[in-house]
């Protein structure tokens, strides 16, 4: 749903490459090798916990409609399965998730709405997959999220992450109206703080996004991954009915304002990309990174 990001739009190269996984069972994922976004996100289990790994690492993370579709079927995979009591999402490489792959998104064409408010749709879904998971859901942010990776992250119930982290909104770099980063960032940063995210595309380290609340725990780079799957297994051993009210009554306190952003952005990003501001600024941005 949103006003996704850019590929790695923007984002440093500087972010340390941590573990993806400590020992885990091999994947749970029954879905056929063959089909679009195989492979790009990858379901293991530590006990009870599952851990879903963003799998693109060339590309930072950055995920594709296939990619999304992959993902919000795991999603429902977990959060179907009686056997899993919590979840922990996380990135292969050194990114979490660097947003929407530029190389997806420049090709809109300014007459198509209907392909601009697909895209915002997408996202609709993607984000209700994992908010509407009534199990805990913990990130483990192990490098760059940006974007509306950033916005998937900040979903998660608790986030954990280490100093080196780079966390931010820099749609706008990329002729991207932030709308429904508006939406993710605004019960967490308030107005000021909201509007410098989504106006600069600054990005803050990981001492800045704990301050900031963006960060629930800063750990060592190394222990990102082993301390998000001790949380989550802590979190999933709490009384599973009360956890689900209380997920839901959490989720119903921003419900409209979530239908709300959706409709705006779906309002916004086609106005925008009917001027081809967009579609410039992406192109532009892709050619240097081909240099």
């Amino acid at each position: 749903m949103n006003s996704p990001s850019s590929d790695s739009v923007h984002t440093p190269d500087t972010t340390p490459t941590t573990p993806t996984t400590s020992a885990t069972a091999p994947a749970t994922s029954s879905t056929a090798e063959t089909e679009p976004g195989a492979g790009t996100v990858l379901l293991t289990r530590e006990g009870p916990v599952a851990v879903v790994t963003l799998n693109r690492p060339d590309k930072l993370n950055a995920w594709t409609a296939a990619m999304r579709a992959r993902l919000i079927a795991v999603l429902g995979e977990v959060a179907k399965d009686p056997e899993v009591t919590a979840v922990v999402l996380t990135g292969a490489g050194r990114a979490f998730c660097a947003g929407q792959d530029l190389g997806e998104t420049s090709g809109i064409a300014p007459d198509d709405h209907a392909a601009a408010e697909a895209w915002i749709d997408s996202f609709d879904v993607l984000y209700r997959a994992v908010r509407d998971i009534d199990k805990p859901t913990v990130a483990a942010v192990n490098g760059v999220v940006a974007g509306s990776g950033f916005q998937f992250a900040l979903l998660a119930d608790l986030r954990i992450g280490h100093p080196d982290v780079r966390m931010g909104q820099p749609e706008l770099l990329s002729g991207i109206p932030s709308i429904t980063g508006i939406w993710a960032m605004w019960e967490i940063l308030g107005r000021a703080k909201t509007t410098e995210f989504a106006l600069t595309g600054d990005l803050v380290d990981g001492e800045e996004a704990r301050r900031l609340g963006l960060l629930t725990r800063l750990v060592d780079a190394d222990e990102v991954l082993p301390t998000a799957v001790e949380q989550a297994r802590k979190l999933g051993e709490l009384p599973s009915g009360a956890v689900a009210l209380t997920k839901g009554r959490i989720r119903e306190l921003d419900e409209a304002a979530l239908v709300e952003a959706v409709e705006s952005a779906k309002r916004v990003h086609a106005a925008a990309y009917a001027t081809g501001e967009p579609q410039r600024e992406m192109a532009r941005f892709l050619a240097g990174r081909r240099r």
